[in-house]
């Protein structure tokens, strides 16, 4: 659970720096709430990274995941900037486990 924290702290941070530093946005609230979502992605992908837990049950968490980022981003910002979060997620999420997948055992930890 220690490294799940870790990695979501990192993927938050360094996602926002580089939202911040490097890319134009809409905001800074805004760019902390992207880094957020593609922390989370990857804390998560990292949380749930294990052979005993089954796909759909994988599948279920990061759907509610992004049902959530959704509903957060569309309360305090809207929709239209809510949906680039998602992206965000799927994408770190995806491609954790596309990582994994070169592996023998599927996992990356």
């Amino acid at each position: 659970m220690k490294r799940t924290l870790i990695y979501t702290l990192a993927g938050t941070l360094i996602s926002f720096l580089i939202n911040h530093f490097l890319l134009e946005s809409g905001g800074l609230w805004l760019e902390i709430f992207y880094g957020f979502a593609f922390g989370l992605a990857w804390g998560l992908a990292y949380y749930i990274d294990n052979p005993e837990i089954p796909l759909p049950k994988k599948l279920g968490i990061s759907f509610g995941a992004m049902i959530i980022l959704v509903v957060i981003g569309s309360l305090i910002f809207d929709l239209e900037k809510a949906l680039p979060s998602v992206f965000k997620f799927s994408i770190v999420f995806l491609g954790y486990y596309l990582l994994a997948s070169f592996r023998q055992n599927k996992s990356l930890k």
